[in-house]
């Protein structure tokens, strides 16, 4: 394949993402487009494996902790508007629901998750052991606004000082979608459809609980699992394993085509002016200290970013992953190139992110 850094071969980028999502059994739809224009487009899998519907390209898909780049944007819009500023102390715009917070914390802490709060949940230690007892104390169902997580993380010890570093955070996202709702007096589904979805021509995306009956949208599946007892599972639907609906740190539900006309939309400068695109795309905080895969890793106002050694963008985006839930959005600036990975199986989109990552980068 060509290596270059400027192009590739996009026969073999077809090549392994076939191959890939054969090998490590991806379900969903995978878009990738150059300067606008696709280079590969393709569905694998079951949208519903009860009924055996295929997924298809067109399939809407639950997107997970992507949509935290919506977020983002809409905060940030606010920002550009003089409604708000990046260097605003959180607690006096929340009232009451923010008396709690350390009063050194800023909405540009939340947006770069630097804030140091305790999150909801926390998902750098056993992620199944310390879910299951979350979901064991607090019935998931009942976790269908942003208001609704506030009881998970308001109040307790936080973890460091405001802006001392960054950890991944999902309670300073569902904060900012108290604040979106607080300041433009709309739900926060209402604020992320006024403010991103209709601009950037997202017409297939919106918020679609999980028991929600509607067309097109693939369900989530969770693959066999060994048990103690011997037996296994079967497959299972993820319905009583994830939240019901989105809120401000996760969950929206989109076709490929749609998140890869959304990083178009950011970059060309129909969802914020000039100077704040420029904001909302450049590294903020180191991600972690160490290297991987060779690259640093920061992030941004909902954005994670990869660099090279001369500290150049290689990649910026946002993963999400929920049971039954895998998605990737990826822009890679040197190659004009996006890249819409949605899957509808746990963990499915990791291996192959990984190998078209690769094929794109040789």
């Amino acid at each position: 394949m060509g290596g270059s850094p400027t192009g590739f071969d996009a026969g073999e980028v077809a090549r392994r993402v076939r191959k890939s999502a054969e090998e490590h059994g991806f379900s969903g739809a995978v878009v990738v487009a150059r300067a606008g224009e696709p280079v590969f487009t393709g569905a694998f899998g079951w949208a519903s494996r009860a009924w055996q519907v295929p997924n298809t390209v067109g399939t809407r898909f639950r997107v997970g902790s992507v949509s935290k780049m919506f977020t983002a944007v809409a905060v940030l819009r606010l920002v550009e508007q003089g409604r708000v500023g990046l260097a605003d102390r959180l607690a006096p715009l929340l009232g009451e629901r923010g008396a709690w917070l350390p009063p050194q914390v800023t909405v540009g802490h939340a947006l770069t998750m630097t804030a140091g709060i305790a999150d909801w949940f926390e998902e750098s230690g056993d992620w199944a052991a310390d879910w299951a007892a979350l979901t064991a104390a607090h019935p998931l169902y009942l976790l269908r606004d942003n208001a609704d997580y506030l009881p998970l993380f308001a109040g307790r010890e936080p973890l460091f000082a405001p802006g001392e570093r960054h950890q991944y955070n999902g309670a300073g996202y569902i904060l900012l979608g108290l604040l979106l709702e607080s300041l433009t007096g709309k739900a926060y589904a209402d604020a992320i459809h006024d403010q991103v979805f209709a601009r950037a021509a997202m017409a297939d995306s919106g918020f679609v609980a999980l028991d929600e009956v509607v067309p097109g949208v693939a369900e989530g599946h969770l693959p066999p699992e060994e048990t103690p007892d011997g037996r296994g599972t079967g497959w299972r639907r993820n319905v009583y394993s994830t939240t019901p609906t989105a809120a401000a740190d996760g969950g929206a539900t989109c076709t490929a085509d749609d998140l890869v006309g959304f990083a178009r939309a950011l970059r060309a400068g129909r969802l914020l002016g000039a100077d704040m695109t420029r904001r909302a795309l450049t590294p903020q905080v180191l991600e972690r200290a160490e290297k991987v895969r060779g690259y640093t890793w920061k992030y941004g106002y909902g954005v994670m970013f990869l660099l090279d050694d001369d500290g150049t963008v290689v990649r910026w985006g946002h993963t999400g992953e929920e049971d039954g839930v895998s998605a990737r959005l990826y822009h890679y600036p040197r190659l004009d190139t996006d890249v819409a990975i949605l899957g509808n199986v746990s963990g499915c989109a990791g291996a192959l992110g990984w190998d078209l990552h690769d094929a794109l980068t040789g």
